[in-house]
């Protein structure tokens, strides 16, 4: 078995390459441009694999550009050729549309004819069928419908072109509005829902969670993972006798836009919509009697279509990175009936899982990867600039996000972890987006490992502007049960307090030879706090803060400061052990690298919460009031997941209600 594919560097693309590389057996072919021979490289070298062979071509000539002696040698031999690459774009031009999705098939068609492969996939879109009002199914294609934008037309048209014009065997497939993996939440750009992104972080940083926001009917639409759609387009290219046929690779069940938004409002921790007049209602009678166009979904669609009003709102809500063309297909009037799909994947475990399931970890990813708001603030960028900042814990959670934001705006992050792999991670990730780092594995928990590490900062580095000291060990265990584990203080104190310190006073020569320095020490809400439990682990990250607040009266005069950031939980690996945290409300890795890159920016003293700070008062004002508060939730939360047998029912409503109160204390 051989494959033929174009668009292979793509989103859909590479997945389905990777499905080709795990299911299936045989070469791989893939076009790519001279120009991106380099990016092929390395995704082949991530896929790890000596099956996928580059042609090089481009999808604007004729029969791809592909050499003719190389046609010849493969006449014959082809048995998929699957067409990916296209314009993915709701916001493209006419031209960019024309010559890449329509002149792109065709060219594809013409060298599969060539080629006479057995079989040609064309990726098609849910946006061949246009504005078609009703139940749109498998076997429909020209019905007349209205096309209202370029990409619209050249789906369209590229769909003719394979079912007119090609002479070999070929199948359809069309997607809905395709999103990351549902497994990881990986994603390449903003498309789609991920517009509205910016607007619900604007929502979360300055709303409350529980407010409740009025919605309106916006119609519905149809999302689906990409791991979805790479995995089926897979299983349905191999079935024998569907040649001819279209496939919807959609959600089965139409899915309201307002519950899509509040899905991903909720991952956010945004507040939510409420919609008085939805769907349910407005669908029965006798508002089922309204005609269609006068519903508020077709009255606000044909509203943002309006010229005067696409540039109001380019000027509002367009700031914010949301075209007014994507407001104005946010809804399908189409309802895509799916049945045939679903019967020919049936028995192969592949399916649209719920939204809810997922949208936690599309939102994780585009915060962490995709959202450009650090890069663009010009204070920051300012800031960070061509400055060194080491961070330690650089390879997961608050660590590396922090670096991604760092070289975002400009900055040169220095990784420091003791897995080099994962460092070496993201160090390519930074640089493929065109930033710089270096790493420096280095076990922290190890004093003399530290000072080499100092010794190679300070002799390659030409300044060390910042310092981030980030790694740490937490560990829950009450006092009760430590009796015969002092190791645990012992460990704690060795990271949090003993590495970060060493990490600090190695640096400080180079900081001082520059005349300024800055570091930023992750420090604890429990430091303010002391919830019960966590002795070893606020006793350690209370020393650090101890120590940087003698040493900045000794340091300030050599242009070196420090900021304490008192950290409220966060959903990051280190509490991952720590089930009950499932249900508590906690910040992202990316809100707490968002208060790292305003400690560096801003240089404050301390960074701390309302909470944290209410807690450091309750226990200067009415101490003995603030215990007997700790003593509660202490007899509430559960000391292990072993000891949660009796933790359910009423026991597990009362947690969720106390960590709902205090919200961010680590319980």
């Amino acid at each position: 078995m051989s494959y033929f594919v174009t668009g292979a560097t793509g989103f859909i693309g590479r997945h389905l390459v990777q499905e080709l590389i795990d299911q299936r057996e045989g070469e791989i072919f893939v076009l790519v441009r001279p120009g991106s021979l380099a990016r092929m490289e390395t995704l082949i070298g991530r896929w790890g694999t000596s099956r996928v062979v580059p042609v090089t071509g481009d999808l604007s000539q004729a029969g791809l550009g592909v050499d003719p002696e190389w046609v010849a040698e493969h006449h014959g031999s082809i048995d998929h050729f699957f067409h990916l690459a296209a314009i993915y774009d709701m916001t493209a031009d006419d031209a960019t549309n024309e010559t890449m999705n329509v002149g792109g098939t065709r060219n594809a068609v013409e060298l599969a004819d060539a080629l006479r492969v057995g079989c040609f996939h064309q990726v098609s879109s849910v946006a061949a069928a246009g504005e078609y009002a009703g139940r749109f199914d498998e076997t429909m294609f020209d019905e007349s419908q209205h096309l209202p934008s370029p990409y619209h037309r050249t789906k369209y048209e590229s769909e003719r072109i394979v079912r007119e014009e090609a002479t070999v065997p070929w199948r359809v497939y069309r997607p809905a509005i395709v999103v990351g993996d549902s497994q990881t939440g990986a994603m390449d750009k903003v498309d789609g829902p991920y517009y509205f992104f910016p607007l619900m972080k604007l929502m979360r940083d300055n709303l409350p969670a529980w407010l409740p926001l009025v919605g309106v009917d916006l119609g519905d639409t149809n999302v689906v993972p990409v791991d979805y759609v790479a995995k089926a387009m897979d299983h349905l290219a191999h079935l024998p006798d569907r040649d001819g046929e279209a496939f919807h690779l959609v959600n089965p069940d139409p899915q309201p836009v307002v519950d899509m938004i509040n899905a991903f409002c909720g991952a956010a921790g945004a507040p939510q919509f409420a919609t008085p007049l939805d769907l349910r209602i407005t669908g029965a009678f006798p508002f089922a009697l309204v005609p269609r166009a006068l519903r508020p979904s077709a009255l606000l669609t044909g509203l943002v279509k309006v010229g005067a009003v696409q540039t109001v709102l380019d000027q509002t809500i367009g700031r914010l990175g949301i075209p007014a063309e994507v407001l104005a297909h946010s809804s399908f009037t189409s309802v895509f009936d799916s049945r045939r799909t679903e019967k020919a994947l049936a028995g192969s475990g592949i399916g649209v899982p719920d939204l809810e399931s997922y949208a936690r970890k599309l939102w994780s990813y585009w915060e962490e990867n995709l959202d450009e708001s650090t890069g663009r603030n010009s204070e920051v960028r300012e800031a960070l600039t061509g400055k060194y900042v080491v961070i330690t814990g650089a390879s997961s959670g608050i660590g590396q996000v922090t670096a991604l934001k760092v070289a975002q705006a400009g900055g040169i992050p220095i990784l420091v972890a003791r897995g080099k792999d994962k460092l070496e991670d993201t160090r390519s990730l930074i640089e493929l987006r065109g930033g710089t780092a270096h790493v420096y594995p280095c076990d922290l928990s190890d004093l003399e490992s530290i000072d080499r590490l100092c010794e190679q900062l300070t002799s390659e580095l030409p300044a060390v502007d910042f310092v981030i000291n980030n790694a740490g060990r937490s560990i829950r265990r009450s006092l009760k049960l430590s009796h015969d584990r002092f190791h645990d203080f012992e460990r704690t104190m060795q990271l949090n307090y003993f590495g970060a310190i060493r990490l600090v006073m190695g640096l400080i020569p180079k900081m001082r030879e520059n005349k300024r320095g800055h570091i930023v020490n992750i420090s604890s809400i429990g430091v303010q706090t002391n919830p019960p439990r966590f002795s070893a682990y606020v006793a350690s990250k209370a020393a650090l803060d101890s120590w940087s607040n003698v040493v900045s009266s000794e340091l300030v005069g050599d242009g070196i400061t420090f900021t304490g950031i008192h950290m409220p939980l966060v959903r990051t690996p280190m509490i991952a052990p720590t089930k009950i945290y499932d249900k508590f409300p906690t910040i992202s890795p990316a809100q707490a690298a968002d208060l790292v890159i305003k400690a560096m920016v801003e240089r404050p003293h301390e960074i701390n919460t309302l909470l944290g700070n209410a807690g450091a008062i309750a226990h200067t004002v009415a101490p003995k009031l603030a215990f007997r508060v700790l003593n509660m939730a202490y007899h509430v939360f559960p000391d292990s997941a072993a000891a949660k047998g009796d933790a359910g029912g009423t026991r597990e409503s009362e947690q969720i209600m106390l960590a709902r109160v205090f919200k961010g204390v680590h319980w």
